[in-house]
C-alpha cells in the first residue's frame, strides 16, 4: 500500500515538471500543446472514491497553476475530468471485467482504452482552453487548439501506454 501511494506521489512530481518545464514550452504549429499531466488522474484505480480522486486532481492541478501563471485554469479542468472519470469509466470499460482496474491498453483493450481516453482528454482540453480563451469570438481557433491538443495528447499518452505495456 505505501508503495503504491510512493509510486503515484512520483508520478505527480514528474508529471508536474514535465509539463512546467518541457511541454508548457511546446506548442506544434501554433495550436497543439500536450498536457501529459492529466495522464495520473486517468491511471487511479477503478475503485478509487470520487472526493479522493477529485482532490488529488486539484493539487495535481493546482501544482501545474502556481508554475504556470494560470490562475485555477487547470485545477479546474482536472477536477472537471475527476468528476466525469468514473462515467467514463462505465461507459468504456468492457462489463465482463473485474470490479477493480488500472485503466490501461493491457487491462481494457486497445480499443476501449483509447476511447476512454480522447473522450476524457476531450472534456479536459475543451473546458481549459475554453477558459483560457474566454470567448467565442474566434471559435475557429479555438476548435482548432482543443482538437490539436487532444491528438497530441493522446498520442503521447499511447505511446507512454505503449512503451509500459511491455
Amino acid at each position: 500500500m505505501l508503495i503504491n501511494y510512493l509510486h503515484k506521489i512520483g508520478w505527480f512530481i514528474g508529471l508536474v515538471l514535465l509539463q512546467v518545464l518541457i511541454l508548457n514550452n511546446v506548442h506544434i504549429a501554433g495550436y497543439a500543446t500536450p498536457f501529459l499531466y492529466m495522464y495520473l488522474i486517468l491511471k487511479f484505480e477503478s475503485d478509487t472514491s470520487r472526493n479522493t480522486l477529485m482532490l488529488c486532481a486539484f493539487l495535481l492541478g493546482l501544482a501545474v497553476d502556481l508554475f504556470s501563471d494560470t490562475p485555477g485554469m487547470n485545477a479546474a479542468a482536472t477536477v472537471w475530468v475527476a468528476f466525469l472519470r468514473p462515467v467514463f469509466l462505465r461507459l468504456f470499460v468492457p462489463r465482463d471485467t473485474l470490479d477493480v482496474l488500472v485503466p490501461s491498453i493491457r487491462t481494457m483493450g486497445t480499443l476501449s482504452f483509447l476511447k476512454y481516453l480522447v473522450v476524457s482528454v476531450l472534456m479536459h482540453h475543451g473546458f481549459l482552453l475554453t477558459l483560457e480563451f474566454f470567448s467565442f469570438a474566434h471559435i475557429d481557433t479555438l476548435l482548432l487548439r482543443i482538437a490539436a491538443s487532444t491528438l497530441l495528447t493522446a498520442a503521447c499518452i499511447m505511446a507512454i501506454e505503449g512503451i509500459r505495456k511491455k
